[in-house]
């Protein structure tokens, strides 16, 4: 995993360092990894930003691990078919929504964690069910909305445990 690279999607109508993004880079620092941003606020087309990611983490020629929230997790999700991802953390990702080019994904990492709120009134809950029953991802359901701000110690922690669970799983490949 110290090889891979780590990198935030943020999602509709946020910024690439809001104090999510924040939290989590200093949650990776702590476990060794540093955190890179790309910057989609100019972008509003779902897809435009996927052709983006992809397109940087060929040009970084390392494996990546991808994290985003709301529009982001579908973009961090979407670029995993063309991309060589390690693993997805996301955060009230954007599935199964009208405009989005994607709605059967393929080529997603083995290691894809979601956390997402029961009062999430943007994007229903039932749509991350729906894609970790068939992806079989780990799903965290707090009690929290879709910014998920009240959230931000057992986000952390389970990106801890994601990240170790990466690491666990590169271990053993290596061994």
């Amino acid at each position: 995993m110290n090889n891979a690279c780590l990198i935030w999607c943020h999602g509709s109508q946020s910024q690439p360092w809001g104090n999510k993004s924040k939290s989590l880079a200093d949650t990776a620092s702590a476990a060794g990894l540093s955190m890179d941003a790309l910057d989609f606020q100019d972008m509003p087309n779902a897809d435009d930003r996927v052709t983006l990611l992809v397109d940087k983490v060929k040009s970084i020629g390392r494996p990546a691990i991808l994290a985003g929230s709301s529009m982001g997790g579908y973009v961090a999700c979407a670029a995993s078919k063309d991309a060589n991802i390690l693993g997805l953390f996301l955060l009230a990702p954007a599935f199964y929504l009208p405009n989005y080019d994607r709605h059967v994904f393929s080529g997603l990492p083995k290691n894809i964690s979601m956390v997402h709120g029961w009062n999430d009134n943007v994007i229903p809950v039932e749509n991350s069910i729906r894609f970790s029953k068939l992806h079989k991802a780990n799903l965290h359901i707090l009690n929290d909305d879709h910014r998920l701000e009240n959230s931000t110690g057992i986000i952390n922690h389970l990106f801890v445990h994601f990240l170790k669970s990466i690491a666990s799983r590169e271990t053993k490949q290596d061994s």
